[in-house]
């Protein structure tokens, strides 16, 4: 039995990275790697979030989920969780992965945020978080998806940022007054962390 289980989990694991690196064959300038972030990254990551008071989670690029998962575990039980892709295939996979009532995944742009949170039935989003490649966006693109994630946070909530080079960092500063830094060097590349905080004054 134990065999079994581990067995079928590999095979789990193989389709899922089978289809991330589709993903990624398929569109190459929207995935920011070739490979699913760590674990280490994920909680560090996640790790400033204050759950109690997250209504709203949005996610930018989620690929086969990565994230969702964790976030999942720790939202509340009337929270909700919204991730956006342009990949047909990432969010096909998803939504035969996650059951949840409280998972949406969206079809579309993150440059359309706003009119996504909207239509499920939200005027503000407490934390949005993104993995694309802010570098290899196509031109005008970064800095519009980073005037629409400003403008969907609520104040006191954030833009959660992890890439590989600082360069999101620029898009963020130009509506973030407050953004804090890190590092995870386990993962696959070692890759820097931004979280963009919204002041009321912002």
């Amino acid at each position: 039995m134990g065999r079994r289980r581990r067995k079928g989990k590999q095979t789990g694991y193989l389709a899922q990275w089978g289809v991330f690196f589709r993903g990624f064959l398929e569109q190459p300038k929207m995935v920011g790697s070739i490979i699913p972030s760590s674990r280490y990254t994920i909680e560090k990551m996640l790790a400033p979030v204050r759950w109690d008071e997250c209504e709203l989670f949005v996610e930018y690029g989620p690929g086969v989920g990565t994230f969702c998962g964790p976030v999942l575990e720790k939202l509340r039980r009337d929270g909700a969780l919204i991730v956006i892709d342009t990949n047909p295939l990432y969010i096909d996979y998803l939504k035969r992965t996650y059951a949840d009532s409280r998972f949406h995944a969206v079809l579309g742009s993150a440059e359309d945020v706003e009119a996504i949170v909207a239509a499920h039935g939200y005027e503000k989003a407490d934390y949005v978080l993104s993995g694309l490649p802010f570098s290899t966006l196509p031109d005008g693109v970064g800095p519009a998806i980073a005037a629409a994630t400003h403008r969907v946070i609520r104040p006191g909530g954030a833009f959660l940022v992890y890439q590989f080079t600082a360069r999101a960092r620029d898009f963020m500063a130009r509506h973030f007054t407050h953004i804090d830094a890190g590092y995870e060097w386990r993962n696959v590349l070692p890759c820097k962390l931004f979280w963009g905080w919204k002041k009321a004054t912002d």
